[in-house]
């Protein structure tokens, strides 16, 4: 990592290469997106929705416009009846992958299930 300061002061977080990269991937259900098309590759919409579980249908679609607009996703249409559109990564979607793996990696280390958090006994 660089010695260089993310956010220097003085300069809005919105306006720095911290606060560009927060805002590609800020979203309820984006690096869960990103992630889900890392590991399947071309992935339909409907399988990718199922793939997630929880998201809203209308959800998925604005996620998935913002990651294309933002050049992490590919959306290619099929003309044909009934319509067919698959997804994948971009190759900048791509370079993504290894900050989430990173990600992952840091929640192994320190994730603790509520059931095994340290509690403090209350003395009277």
């Amino acid at each position: 990592m660089s010695d260089e300061i993310c956010i220097p002061s003085g300069i809005q977080q919105k306006d720095t290469s911290f606060g560009y990269t927060l805002s590609i991937i800020s979203g309820k259900y984006k690096m869960t997106i990103l992630y889900y098309l890392s590991e399947n590759k071309i992935v339909r919409f409907n399988e990718l929705q199922r793939g997630i579980g929880t998201i809203p249908f209308k959800t998925l679609s604005v996620m998935l416009k913002e990651l294309e607009a933002d050049c992490l996703v590919r959306r290619e249409e099929f003309p044909q009846i009934p319509p067919k559109v698959e997804y994948s990564l971009t190759e900048k979607g791509q370079s993504l992958i290894p900050v989430l793996d990173m990600m992952c990696t840091w929640g192994e280390k320190n994730f603790v299930p509520a059931a095994q958090e340290i509690t403090i006994p209350f003395m009277i």
